[in-house]
């Protein structure tokens, strides 16, 4: 299941989460994060249970893009204990993906 975040619900849904966080950062403009979104889908599934998988629309969560830093979309965010601990830009495929955020 992905949680589709908002500034009220991002401290308790990515921050205080007790284990990892997958966040999807994308627009609904953006073509790369609707072609990424299957592979978002398919991660949610495998790693059930294990990772937390989010969706943050930054048309609508500018002040939480902002906060973060994120000035490219698609951008996929690995929260651990609160903070960063990977990043990935673009639509990558899906093996890049868990290689690059150490899923």
């Amino acid at each position: 299941m992905i949680i589709n975040l908002t500034k009220d619900t991002f401290q308790k849904e990515v921050l205080e989460s007790d284990i990892p966080v997958l966040v999807d950062f994308w627009a609904p403009w953006c073509g790369h994060c609707v072609n990424l979104a299957p592979t978002i889908d398919q991660l949610a599934e495998e790693y059930a249970g294990k990772v937390k998988v989010c969706k943050l629309n930054t048309d609508d969560e500018q002040e939480v893009a902002l906060q973060y830093g994120i000035m490219s979309l698609p951008t996929v965010a690995k929260f651990e204990g609160g903070e960063i601990k990977a990043k990935t830009m673009g639509a990558l495929p899906k093996a890049a993906l868990v290689a690059q955020l150490g899923l």
